[in-house]
């Protein structure tokens, strides 16, 4: 077996175009491609993270509610490695998003936080230095 990399990270929304606004307007995320399925009444944009990463954003009519604590079984939360951790926040503030406080990693002693996407699924900034 030969994996090379994670090719991209699916986000299921409730709101659209609340959504794309979020990740396009407020964290800046540029746009690959943008697809409605007529089959399913359902949106895909295609987001490109960093030179490399995808983030794949989702909407389906009557999607189920999912606990979203960071604890909770399944995905944990999605990260995003930054050069200037509070650079970010303060950018994020300036669009009201509630951003925790900053805590250091005990293994790598670099700092991170935490933030939501207009669902409630946590989002990690992890400075990189």
């Amino acid at each position: 077996m030969n994996i090379n990399k994670i090719h991209h990270a699916a986000i299921i929304c409730s709101n659209y175009k609340r959504s794309k606004k979020f990740y396009t307007e407020i964290l800046g995320l540029d746009i690959i491609a943008e697809t409605y399925r007529e089959e399913r009444d359902s949106f895909k944009l295609d987001l490109r993270v960093g030179m490399a990463d995808q983030i794949e954003l989702f909407s389906f009519p009557g999607a189920p509610k999912r606990p979203s604590y960071p604890e909770a079984q399944g995905l944990r939360h999605l990260a995003f490695e930054v050069g200037d951790i509070d650079e970010t926040i303060r950018e994020l503030e300036k669009q009201g998003v509630m951003v925790e406080p900053i805590r250091v990693d005990e293994g790598t002693g670099q700092r991170f936080t935490f933030f939501h996407d207009p669902d409630g699924l946590p989002l990690e900034l992890y400075e990189k230095i």
